[in-house]
């Protein structure tokens, strides 16, 4: 099956409440946060430097993707520059590219905005994300942050093909 046209949208007041209904099966929650909390999360850590976007295919919310964005060095405890914080498809909406089509394009939009590496993290754990991250060419850095295993994609080489 082919993925739906998949766009980043900016979250609004008009759009809020649809996007914040996306919900992950109940087997992936240990793995990521909801919307709701990881809308908290990114007003409570603004040193974070958060920037998040909701994943739409067509005129539908169907997904969620956060990250640090261009985070000045040396802020204790904040991985980055650029940090994947979040990505989730509703879990109606999976298993049709989504999410590869959303990382690609917050991968563009890192890579044009001058960035030279990605980085993010995953709980270990049965049905956990690394073989989705490996595909993108991520490799374990041998950090852990907070018990997950930290992630990085190099940027600086010639574009992978996925």
């Amino acid at each position: 099956m082919t993925s739906p046209q998949v766009h980043l949208r900016e979250i609004t007041d008009a759009n809020r409440a649809a996007v914040c209904a996306v919900r992950v099966h109940p087997g992936q929650r240990q793995f990521v946060d909801s919307v709701v909390e990881s809308l908290d999360e990114a007003a409570a850590t603004p040193e974070a430097e958060p920037w998040y976007r909701a994943i739409y295919a067509g005129d539908e919310p169907v997904g969620f993707v956060m990250l640090s964005w261009n985070v000045p060095p040396g802020r204790p405890g904040i991985l980055g520059p650029y940090y994947l914080w979040r990505l989730l498809v509703d879990r109606r909406h999976q298993g049709r590219g989504i999410g590869r089509a959303a990382l690609t394009q917050v991968i563009d939009l890192v890579r044009a905005d001058g960035g030279t590496e990605l980085l993010t993290s995953y709980q270990p754990g049965y049905g956990e994300p690394w073989p989705f991250y490996r595909g993108f060419g991520f490799v374990r850095t041998g950090d852990l942050d907070d018990g997950e295993i930290v992630l990085r994609l190099d940027l600086s080489g010639a574009v992978r093909h996925r």
